[in-house]
């Protein structure tokens, strides 16, 4: 992003998470926990991304009830939706309105090379639905509706925020003139930038090192889920498949040992320090002394997450409550866009 777009557009970070069921320590490592940290520094809006969901097909009944589970993650987590925005995305239409208009701005080139889709669709892809292979214009509208200057990625989301790049440069380029006709200035759109990192911004499977943590592994003992009590967590942890030598005492060490590198990575992601630091105090362990601190950490860190997730869904109304809220904070922002976004394209807006 030039030093002039900075200045022009205010600090502010969009990001969400799809309502898929299952939450676990992965997504709570690679975005929720720096969701909370972010709120420190930026404006933030929180989005459960539920249209994202449907790209793939969900039951009715339990999509409801996977929203309600994602917002109370957020709040058990530490997101205050009083101070910052949470809304379910099916709520604001400007956001698959805006889309339309990027699915006109994106190029089919561009589509083709998003290695998500191709993942995702595998062999079968003439069965693929066109929201599967459409969503990186939807996921720009979500970011792009609220300017948003910065969105915490995972690697695997890199490839779309640059797509959206793409597509808020050729918006502004396409329709320059008019943006200035407008009284927009030089860019309509900001260059969104990623924000990645984290010790463990990539969680993967406790079972297989080298696959990352998920919801839809058939193994449960593959993931640590947020709502598992103790005795899951020590379990599961204990039994994570690990090698048969010591941990290392510097990191280069832990190369070609994914399973200990994942969970040195876990480790140092719920302390808030370096793997270095992990190393330096438990290098020369067996993973039988070191699968006994993580249990106590991660029992001491995500015991009370657990806890208060459960307390919150029990109470649907509350959760209903903040997302309308919530949603109505957003769609007041998105309209705006929205509402400029005609003007600049020469849709007719009747007054």
């Amino acid at each position: 992003m030039a030093a002039s777009d900075r200045q022009a557009f205010p600090e502010r970070v969009f990001s969400g998470v799809q309502p898929t069921g299952n939450l676990h320590l992965g997504n709570y490592l690679g975005a929720i926990k720096r969701f909370v940290q972010l709120q420190e520094r930026f404006d933030c809006i929180y989005c459960v991304v539920d249209m994202h969901a449907i790209t793939t097909w969900q039951d009715p009944k339990e999509l409801a009830g996977q929203i309600r589970e994602v917002t109370a993650a957020f709040i058990a987590a530490g997101i205050e939706p009083e101070k910052h925005i949470v809304f379910n995305q099916s709520q604001v239409a400007e956001h698959a309105e805006l889309a339309w208009v990027f699915n006109c701005i994106a190029r089919l080139g561009w589509l083709n090379r998003m290695t998500q889709f191709k993942e995702k669709a595998g062999k079968d892809r003439e069965n693929a639905s066109v929201g599967l292979y459409a969503y990186p214009t939807l996921m720009a509208a979500d970011i792009l509706a609220y300017k948003a200057t910065h969105v915490p990625v995972g690697e695997d989301q890199k490839q779309h925020l640059e797509l959206t790049r793409d597509i808020a440069q050729k918006f502004n380029n396409d329709y320059a003139d008019s943006i200035r006709a407008h009284g927009h200035g030089d860019a309509f759109f900001p260059l969104t930038e990623p924000l990645i990192g984290g010790p463990a911004a990539r969680v993967m499977s406790l079972r297989d090192g080298t696959k990352k943590m998920s919801k839809s592994d058939p193994s449960d003992y593959s993931r640590i889920n947020l709502t598992d009590d103790a005795d899951a967590v020590a379990q599961k942890i204990r039994k994570a498949k690990t090698d048969p030598e010591p941990l290392p005492s510097e990191e280069k060490g832990l190369e070609s040992r994914p399973e200990a590198d994942n969970l040195v990575g876990i480790y140092a992601a719920l302390a808030d320090v370096p793997k270095a630091d992990v190393l330096r105090d438990h290098g020369g362990a067996q993973f039988s002394a070191f699968k006994g601190a993580l249990v106590d950490l991660s029992v001491a860190k995500m015991g009370p997450i657990g806890s208060e997730m459960k307390r919150l869904t029990a109470d649907p109304g509350h959760i209903d409550r903040i997302l309308a809220e919530g949603a109505d904070r957003a769609r007041g922002m998105a309209r705006e866009t929205m509402a400029a976004v005609k003007d600049i394209v020469g849709f007719v807006r009747p007054r």
